[in-house]
């Protein structure tokens, strides 16, 4: 059977010829191939506005650790915000939401003595530990509805962050003597 007759032959069941089939397969995994490939990429920015209506943005590091499988990378250091020295200090209870896997305000000044005030308001479970700063502290999981609390006794900055979504949900509070 000649190559052209290969071609404009038709199967048994009235499909494609065998060429046919081998080169729809290929093309088929190369579209997939694409697909799988276009679905991993995109921005590692993203951008918000905190309490006081300015803007915060948070962008990736730099210092990305590479994936298991070698291809990806994953962003594993979150970078924090700084709260802007004209934010105002709180005192008393101050109140940080978990909302939509972020922390609102993610940044705060609170005033030595202040009490703050974590409270979960998304349906997946949280915690808050600290990464740096003049406190040591980790929360138990808590769960939608539920709080942690963290009494401030003296100055000095602290970063914190969700240990289950640490890039999103990190925070930075400023504590004011």
């Amino acid at each position: 059977m000649s190559q052209k007759e290969r071609w404009t032959m038709r199967g048994e069941r009235g499909v494609l010829p065998t060429v046919g089939r081998s080169i729809v397969a290929a093309c088929a995994a190369a579209c997939v191939a694409l697909v799988l490939l276009a679905a991993g990429c995109g921005s590692s920015e993203s951008s918000g506005t905190n309490s006081t209506g300015s803007d915060s943005t948070t962008t990736s590091s730099a210092s990305a650790k590479t994936a298991a499988s070698g291809g990806l990378k994953a962003v594993t250091t979150p970078k924090y915000a700084v709260p802007s020295s004209s934010e105002p200090v709180k005192s008393g209870v101050v109140q940080i939401a978990y909302r939509n896997i972020a922390i609102d305000p993610d940044t705060v000044r609170a005033k030595a003595g202040s009490t703050i005030k974590w409270t979960n308001e998304d349906p997946e479970k949280c915690n808050v530990k600290s990464e740096g700063g003049p406190y040591t502290f980790a929360s138990k999981d808590f769960g939608e509805g539920e709080s942690f609390e963290l009494k401030l006794s003296k100055p000095g900055v602290i970063h914190y962050e969700c240990t289950y979504y640490p890039t999103t949900m990190n925070g930075t509070i400023e504590v004011v003597g």
